[in-house]
């Protein structure tokens, strides 16, 4: 079996006497798209935020590479080799598709001691990064707020596979989306996968999770209720594990019908 790219050990985190995540375990393999679902509330952006380096956990142990890490901010995370797209992407309307894929790593050139973006250099890689993407944008200038929210979430994506992420992290990256576009993203997931990145997909959508899952946890109330492979479960099963499974049983039942 793979040895995992990133391994997160009975993590706990507490913020006072609330505690968020109660002992939770997950992990990813290079090339796997690992699917993280549960309801509002259930403890996936507090987990994210753990395995990406937001928060520090109370408890337990991250492991990366088979080696055990302790992340101290976002950027020891990045440096790392993990990428995580948040669902409010971090950019700037206004600015190009440019500036926004390379903000913060952007490539100089030297004019004696003087030193500037290099603008040719930037264009040709965010139009190749894009198009390999299923995007081909009328031109790198165009500013990120004229494109559709699909194309906004691989712009990110495609950010992240080229600046060398090992493995991508999507928060919900298809809640706010139309049909067509959660269909590319999805396939995008799909590209980057099959580069050998792991992916770790949050979602409260069994149907999104089911077109490119490999694996599925399910967090409820900052616990997990198992993990299970592709082929092995049904969306219905799944539906009914995010749902709080015998919670609603026992409501159907005092009901007396289906709720």
């Amino acid at each position: 079996m793979t040895t995992p790219l990133i391994e997160m050990k009975n993590i706990e985190k507490h913020f006072g006497a609330v505690i968020a995540l109660g002992g939770v375990s997950f992990d990813v393999r290079p090339g796997e798209c690992h699917c993280l679902l549960g309801d509002n509330g259930a403890g996936k952006s507090t987990f994210i935020k753990t395995m990406s380096g937001v928060h520090k956990p109370s408890k337990g142990t991250i492991m990366f590479e088979g080696k055990e890490m302790s992340f101290n901010s976002p950027r020891d995370s990045m440096n790392a080799g993990i990428a995580t797209v948040y669902q409010d992407l971090a950019m700037i309307p206004l600015m190009s598709v440019t500036r926004n894929f390379w903000m913060g790593n952007e490539p100089l050139k030297k004019f004696g001691p003087f030193s500037m973006m290099d603008f040719k250099k930037a264009n040709e890689v965010t139009m190749t990064e894009m198009k390999k993407m299923g995007i081909n944008l009328r031109e790198p200038g165009q500013a990120v707020g004229t494109l559709s929210g699909g194309e906004r979430q691989t712009v990110a994506i495609a950010r992240a596979v080229y600046f060398g992420a090992k493995l991508l992290i999507l928060d919900e990256p298809t809640s706010a989306l139309g049909v067509r576009q959660t269909a590319n993203v999805l396939a995008n997931i799909d590209k980057v996968r099959k580069q050998g990145i792991g992916v770790v997909f949050i979602t409260h959508n069994v149907r999104h999770a089911m077109a490119v899952g490999d694996r599925f946890t399910v967090l409820n109330r900052g616990k997990t209720l198992g993990t299970a492979v592709k082929g092995e479960i049904t969306p219905e099963e799944l539906q009914d594990l995010m749902a709080g499974g015998q919670e609603l049983a026992t409501l159907e039942g005092s009901l007396g019908g289906t709720v």
